[in-house]
């Protein structure tokens, strides 16, 4: 079954924001091998796989609102607000993605997610980390910060820009030690 990807129009069909053109393309001018090695098939399986990650895991976070009711990804979105404008540019007023395009941030992060999705499970269930063991007279101690899913940061860093922000923006989490 060929994947259908997202053209901006608010597809209701649609399974991912690249296609696998896309995806050798971007994969190849960085050097992973393993992605040149997978069949066809292979690849757009990934590339749904990350997709649902990205709906699973980013969904309520993205800033704006999805452009058409019935569309079957979370982008294109209207209200998204660029962020990275230059000061001149918004003192003209708030300017915004285009609702009806997929921004090539949200394409690479997704083809991205294809690659690690190809060398393994996105959301694997983890178990604590274990801070210390002892063996006799059992006892285990786990890291209470440590967290309980797989973060992909250079990911989360990329699609940050698109993320709803509360107040200034300078919001940061909080965790207690």
């Amino acid at each position: 079954m060929a994947l259908i990807v997202e053209d901006g129009t608010g597809l209701d069909n649609a399974e991912a924001y690249a296609s696998v053109a896309n995806a050798d393309t971007h994969l190849a001018a960085r050097g992973f091998i393993l992605w040149a090695t997978m069949s066809t098939a292979e690849k757009e399986q990934a590339l749904r796989r990350s997709t649902d990650y990205m709906r699973q895991v980013y969904r309520l976070r993205w800033a704006g609102a999805r452009t058409v009711i019935d569309q079957a990804l979370d982008w294109p979105r209207s209200w998204v607000p660029r962020r990275d404008w230059s000061q001149v540019e918004w003192s003209w007023g708030a300017s915004y993605y285009e609702a009806n395009i997929v921004p090539p941030e949200v394409v690479r992060a997704n083809i991205d997610l294809a690659y690690k999705a190809a060398g393994g499970e996105l959301t694997p269930t983890i178990e604590r980390r274990t801070v210390r063991e002892k063996v006799d007279v059992i006892e285990v101690e786990y890291d209470r910060n440590s967290p309980q899913f797989p973060v992909y940061k250079a990911i989360d860093d990329t699609l940050a820009v698109f993320f709803k922000t509360i107040g200034t923006g300078l919001n940061r989490p909080v965790v207690r030690v």
